[in-house]
């Protein structure tokens, strides 16, 4: 898979995006970046599309910017010229994915059949878009039509909301959701920035899901462990479930028997996606602990961020 394409499923969620003047191009793209999304897919219905990719470019050139709607190799050319850094059309164009292909473009067509799916599984694609995918039937369709094709990844785009993201996005042959509801053109046309930056953070935490999944608390001994885990127990009623290195009393506790990161213990976040989540939070200034991966079966499922915040150590948990 091409690395633009890593990148895109890592944040998860693609802006799709029309805008009718190029001057609110600027703080469109400041907004989605404020908000969390570092990218976003200009479409060319509106005239406005070459420039605002050039200003966005110019003015955010670590953002990953794509033009969409694109329905002819001259209009790849211009997205590209004016700093596109993948493709997305709406459906599958033999002379759009050639011409991509030949000079090393990402690019994503759109399909909703079999027969188109197999007509980009020969041009060697491993990402296409499903589209438009509420109308073509939802994610039972998508689930049902992608079984027979086990290496190919889909981006779902048209109809996705904050009702059915988590849905598409659980699913693991989707690679990213592409949107517009936190980008609607009247909140674009409107100048409602700060309510697109809220929209683009409300619907990150909706994607990343972050929550409490319990309270790590340090003890020195093994000794003092049972005894913190048989207060906890007294006092909430939860049972215990003793482990080699420390004991969970019910879901939310967890009593080591060994003092380990954080001067008083750990908080463990659980999320929907811990890669997303590493990704996310790095942009937010917050590293991991790489020595602190705990991978099972080839997937990460626990690692501790570097910071400490009131005593506390925190990691992430994949549920």
């Amino acid at each position: 898979m091409q690395k633009v394409l890593e990148e895109i499923g890592l944040i998860g969620i693609v802006p799709v995006i029309a805008i009718e003047d190029a001057a609110d191009a600027e703080p469109l793209a400041q907004a989605l970046i404020e908000g969390g999304l570092p990218c976003a897919e200009v479409t060319f219905r509106t005239s406005a599309a070459k420039e605002s990719i050039e200003k966005i470019s110019k003015v955010f050139p670590d953002m990953l910017l794509g033009a969409g709607t694109v329905l002819t190799v001259d209009q790849v050319k211009i997205a590209v010229d004016n700093g596109s850094k993948f493709i997305v059309s709406p459906g599958l164009n033999p002379k759009v994915v050639e011409y991509c292909l030949a000079n090393d473009i990402p690019i994503t067509p759109g399909v909703a059949t079999p027969s188109e799916i197999e007509v980009a599984l020969s041009f060697g694609l491993d990402v296409v878009k499903f589209f438009p995918a509420e109308a073509s039937g939802g994610l039972d369709f998508l689930k049902a039509i992608s079984a027979p094709y086990k290496n190919l990844k889909f981006i779902p785009t048209g109809g996705i909301d904050e009702k059915n993201l988590l849905s598409f996005i659980k699913f693991n042959r989707v690679l990213a959701c592409g949107g517009s509801w936190m980008v609607k053109s009247e909140l674009i046309s409107n100048k409602k920035f700060s309510e697109i930056r809220d929209l683009t953070a409300r619907a990150v935490n909706l994607l990343l899901g972050f929550d409490i999944r319990h309270v790590g608390i340090n003890t020195p001994t093994s000794e003092e462990a049972i005894q913190n885990a048989e207060k906890l127990k007294k006092i909430f009623g939860m049972e215990l479930k003793d482990t080699t290195g420390s004991i969970f009393v019910g879901t939310q506790f967890e009593v080591l028997k060994r003092v380990f990161l954080g001067a008083n213990g750990h908080i463990a976040i659980s999320t929907n996606s811990i890669e997303r989540a590493i990704n996310h939070l790095k942009r937010r200034g917050v590293d991991i602990k790489p020595d602190t991966k705990n991978i099972v079966n080839g997937k990460l499922q626990t690692v501790y961020l570097d910071c400490e915040i009131g005593g506390f150590a925190f990691h992430l948990i994949q549920i």
